[in-house]
């Protein structure tokens, strides 16, 4: 492998990009007109512009970065997370062309992309799975049926789904129709597919990742797990691994039953299997992700392994050098999804200029961005920043040094979710690792971050006054 194309932009196509110079592979960027001036373009040994601003006209044309592909005699794309990273379409477009697809074969994306299917493809393995319908539902007064005898609460969810869309929760009998009709309605725009499904509602779950590694020669490990249970929106926003609750039998358990599911679609290439945890520590599968996760920093600080030069590795056809019995936990990291959003207006997105931007630094401290300062943030894409991540010998001291760097990271010109994750990080609920996915619902307010950031501009403008009174009575002392 001599040259790899990047078939993202930001943080995720630099990250990519640093291993592969690290390994002596020449880089191809793709961009949009919007991302013209992005660092990940100047990053590249190669760049090339792919389309418009929208990512329907660019990062997800799947043709057109075949063709820049072929004409730059690039031997191998790899397409990050989110836009073509879990398209099997695309991955079987590579095969079929001779470029080699990071990732899984098409085959196990299709099969891990729809969630009914994977419970047929995994079951068996007798992998424990939340009690629910076994196949796609359309009409409204069989679901109602199913539903009153798996007992409300239930979720109603997406096939196709993922990232929390076409997805709802459902209390009782009489919301049942319309939280249908609606799920129905969010998968058909977000996946152009309304098939949704129904399983019994976990009330107080935790959210478990297990990371997998396959090769082509059999063999598969997994690299321990990660919590990702502070979400907003039934999306991920702060991640950390090691959990703070899994026992080493647990982990053991749940790690066994991940390699499972990766085993039983023939999986190649790096991979993460999510679980529900419930407050008795029974765990159920949730999905399969088929590419490289957003929180994948947090394992490689604990495990000592890049997760993308394995990706290259097993891509090129190598063996995994690493053996199960070799992993070991070292220490405790924490990861912050720095977005451009408004956390006092209900998490909405923010857009506007980087009018400052500067980056905390310091041991154990990472940044994974893709912005500098004076860039605008574009509406088209998803809106996060970068990634902040932490390492300590003990969880305590990841904590404390993710706080020292939130406060050190300094954004102007657009809100963020620093504000959010420096609550979380001093709550004692976080702290004491006594928390659920319902932490925002349960313990977070915007009025109350609202009346923590007045007490420390209240605070800040004293130790001002005080300083400037001080620096006053000096200059009037008499000579």
């Amino acid at each position: 492998m001599k040259k790899l194309l990047v078939a993202n932009r930001g943080e995720i196509a630099i990250r990519i990009m640093q291993t592969a110079k690290k390994m002596g592979i020449k880089t191809v960027a793709v961009f949009s007109e919007a991302d013209r001036n992005a660092p990940h373009v100047k990053y590249a040994d190669q760049a090339v512009c792919i389309g418009p601003a929208p990512s329907n006209e660019s990062y997800l044309k799947g043709n057109t970065i075949i063709e820049v592909s072929k004409s730059l005699h690039v031997d191998a794309i790899h397409p990050g997370y989110g836009f073509l990273s879990e398209n099997a379409d695309f991955a079987e477009l590579c095969e079929e062309n001779n470029i080699i697809f990071i990732g899984p074969r098409s085959k196990a994306i299709k099969l891990m992309g729809n969630k009914l299917a994977a419970k047929e493809t995994i079951k068996d393995y007798n992998i424990p799975m939340v009690p629910g319908t076994d196949e796609a539902i359309t009409d409204i007064p069989k679901a109602k049926k199913i539903a009153k005898e798996i007992g409300f609460p239930i979720l109603i969810k997406a096939s196709a789904g993922g990232g929390g869309k076409g997805m709802r929760i459902v209390e009782n009998e009489v919301e049942f129709e319309s939280q249908m009709n609606r799920a129905i309605s969010e998968a058909t725009s977000s996946f152009g597919d309304g098939s949704v499904f129904i399983e019994k509602y976990v009330a107080s779950p935790r959210h478990i990742e297990i990371q997998v590694m396959a090769d082509t020669h059999g063999h598969i490990i997994h690299l321990f797990e990660r919590e990702c249970s502070i979400q907003r929106r039934h999306q991920k926003i702060i991640e950390e691994a090691p959990s703070a609750v899994l026992t080493p039998e647990l982990r053991e358990k749940m790690g066994q039953a991940a390699i499972n599911v990766a085993r039983s679609c023939d999986y190649v290439g790096a991979g993460t299997v999510e679980f529900l945890l419930d407050e008795n520590f029974n765990f159920y599968f949730l999905e399969m992700n088929t590419r490289l996760q957003v929180e994948h920093p947090v394992t490689e600080w604990i495990s000592g392994v890049d997760l993308v030069e394995l990706q290259i590795k097993v891509a090129r056809g190598e063996e995994l050098n690493i053996k199960q019995e070799d992993l070991q936990i070292k220490g405790h990291a924490l990861e912050l999804r720095v977005y451009a959003e408004d956390t006092m207006n209900d998490f909405l997105p923010s857009v506007g200029n980087l009018e400052i931007y500067k980056l905390p630094e310091g041991n154990n401290i990472r940044v994974d961005d893709g912005y500098e300062e004076g860039m605008d943030i574009p509406i088209y894409y998803d809106p996060m920043l970068a990634k902040l991540i932490t390492y300590g010998n003990t969880r305590e001291e990841a904590i404390a040094l993710m706080i020292t760097a939130i406060n050190n990271y300094q954004i102007k010109g657009v809100h963020s979710t620093l504000p959010f994750g420096r609550f979380v990080c001093e709550h004692d609920a976080f702290r004491s690792g006594n928390f659920d996915t319902h932490f925002v619902k349960n313990y977070y307010s915007f009025n109350l971050l609202k009346e923590q950031h007045l007490l420390e501009s209240e605070i800040a403008a004293k130790i001002a006054l005080k300083h400037f009174l001080k620096e006053h009575k000096i200059l009037r002392v008499p000579n």
